[in-house]
């Protein structure tokens, strides 16, 4: 009943919401700093953007500076399956420019889409050949597809880096760094000839007994039973994935703005206050995060019930239980992928510790292919986006990735 009631509100606030956001850009135009239709036409803006909404929002990347030249960017669907999407943002490099070499970002499947690492494809594209994982909303496949579970995802991870070719590196963004790991470890044992040159985790949760979170502490305070029958939905009428269940990304976002809510709340005030103002600049920079922040992403159930079973419980990877498709995940099979762990000081989702976990797993890896970052001053978000990610986190990726080309 959860997702039905909230269906239902959501279809009888939207012509609301509809109307004032027609109703603001009307009463803006031409009104004086401080009046009162002003303070109305802000007043109705944002109650316009307290919304969420089930699309994925568009990358927006239509060209990238390349050294001195601007080259233009194109999506292109790679490989298209139910639950998720391998696209590439391409380039045509002319022939001076030196080779890049391919980078398969691996997005969260979370309750938010893959366009939350939006910067860092802008940032990854400057130096490399960049594909990401579009993962889908559960909410619009259809039953006839099956379910979506973790081995369905380190399938996806496989297929979609053997569809790339040798030669990839993968760069996997927090919750994906298990599936990444355990794919990259059954391609090794396999020894396919597509098991990536390299192998960058960042902010993921590879073992969650070390400095546990406020997310972890959570995750253990239920059985997993519990989350089961409070938090898994039927998805309802009219979405094409009617009946299938999911965890609804509405109840994990609810969950991110409980921890912050003051911060929100006041992200709400300034927009309304810089309207108000006038200052159109500083108000649209908080209507782009929101817009991104306030669309999500439906979850498979058994997805997300094994994930925060085996990661976030019984710790099945640091353990060495992990099994995939009914064999032992075994990291230390990997020998020629290098591995790059990368951790933020200030990280509240994923501390200090959990994903340098990998390197001691992955004992099959050479020294001289570890390397590990920790950045200062960054919470989670600040691994993958923002200044320092830009400036101080990016060119030790690039320099890994790059040394590993030469080195493969």
């Amino acid at each position: 009943m959860l997702y039905q009631a909230y269906q239902l509100q959501s279809d009888l606030l939207s012509p609301l919401r509809l109307l004032a956001q027609g109703g603001s850009a009307a009463l803006w135009l031409g009104k004086t700093e401080g009046s009162l239709l002003r303070k109305l036409s802000a007043s109705m803006e944002v109650f316009s953007r307290l919304r969420l909404t089930h699309s994925r929002p568009a990358y927006g990347i239509s060209s990238v500076n390349v050294g001195e030249r601007e080259l233009a960017v194109t999506e292109e669907a790679v490989l298209s399956m139910p639950f998720g999407t391998l696209l590439r943002f391409k380039k045509e490099l002319p022939a001076n420019l030196p080779y890049q070499p391919p980078v398969l970002l691996v997005a969260p499947l979370s309750g938010h889409f893959a366009t939350l690492l939006r910067e860092t494809v802008r940032t990854l594209l400057q130096d490399h050949d960049v594909y990401i994982t579009d993962w889908h909303n559960a909410r619009d496949v259809a039953l006839r597809h099956g379910p979506f579970a973790l081995d369905d995802y380190i399938d996806h991870m496989i297929r979609f880096t053997q569809a790339i070719g040798p030669g990839t590196h993968v760069v996997a963004v927090c919750q994906p760094c298990v599936a990444a790991l355990a794919a990259a470890a059954v391609m090794a044992e396999d020894d396919d000839p597509a098991q990536p040159r390299s192998l960058t985790l960042m902010a993921g949760p590879v073992d969650c007994r070390v400095n546990p979170t406020g997310v972890n502490t959570l995750a253990t305070s239920k059985p997993i039973e519990w989350f089961e029958k409070n938090l898994i939905s039927h998805v309802p009428l009219p979405h094409a994935g009617y009946m299938r269940r999911v965890y609804p990304g509405f109840v994990q976002l609810s969950a991110f703005l409980s921890m912050n809510l003051d911060r929100h709340k006041k992200s709400f005030q300034d927009m309304y206050q810089h309207l108000l103002d006038g200052d159109v600049e500083k108000a649209n920079v908080i209507r782009v995060f929101y817009d991104e922040y306030l669309a999500v992403n439906d979850l498979p159930a058994e997805f997300y019930l094994e994930t925060v079973e085996k990661v976030f419980q019984t710790y099945d990877l640091p353990l060495g239980k992990l099994s995939y498709r009914g064999r032992l995940v075994k990291p230390g099979a990997i020998r020629r992928t290098a591995l790059m762990t990368v951790e933020g000081e200030r990280d509240d989702i994923c501390s200090v510790g959990q994903t340098v976990a990998a390197q001691d797993l992955c004992t099959g890896i050479r020294p001289y292919m570890k390397t590990h970052h920790v950045q200062t001053g960054v919470g989670h978000y600040g691994v993958f986006s923002g200044r320092k990610w830009n400036q101080q986190i990016y060119p030790r990726v690039r320099e890994m990735i790059h040394s590993s080309k030469q080195r493969g």
